[in-house]
């Protein structure tokens, strides 16, 4: 009967030795899945979002502001961008940010409200409000102050998003 020389034998005892003590270690990834639980989170975006397409009713209709025109809808979120005379004048969304807790807390202590729901302002081209501490409804446009911002938000079925 042959021996196999010592070497091989422990390498090979050392690398199934160090795949076996990482394997017991959880990865980032399970950390932050445990976090997210944790944090009364849902573990995946897909879990328990709300699908684009509920979300497209609660725009606002098309008329004197301008046209709707859908440019995006994934799970969890619907946009679309307001054309007036063949330009876009500003881009519209809902997320629902039911998958990401972090995201409500620029809402908390917000100074203003549109139809009861802590509007927050980004930089000079955003404004944006927290509908059932879900649904973040936002208006973004380079050429609308805050004022026409908040008008716009105000057409949104804040109320029927709000049932949702």
């Amino acid at each position: 009967m042959k021996l196999l020389p010592l070497s091989p034998l422990l390498a090979l005892s050392l690398v199934c030795l160090g795949c076996r003590d990482r394997a017991s270690e959880p990865s980032r990834w399970d950390k932050k899945v445990e976090e997210v639980k944790q944090a009364g989170g849902a573990a995946t975006s897909s879990q328990a979002a709300t699908a684009g397409s509920a979300l497209n009713r609660y725009f606002p209709p098309d008329g004197a502001a301008g046209k709707r025109v859908f440019t995006q809808e994934k799970s969890g979120y619907a946009e679309a961008k307001l054309q007036r005379d063949g330009k876009d004048t500003a881009t519209l969304s809902i997320a629902d940010l039911s998958t990401n807790p972090d995201a409500k807390k620029k809402y908390e202590g917000a100074p203003d409200e549109v139809a009861g729901f802590p509007l927050t302002t980004l930089g000079t081209t955003t404004s944006s409000v927290l509908v059932k501490g879900r649904y973040q409804v936002r208006v973004s446009s380079p050429s609308l102050d805050a004022a026409a911002r908040k008008e716009m938000l105000g057409r949104f079925d804040l109320a029927g998003l709000a049932r949702l």
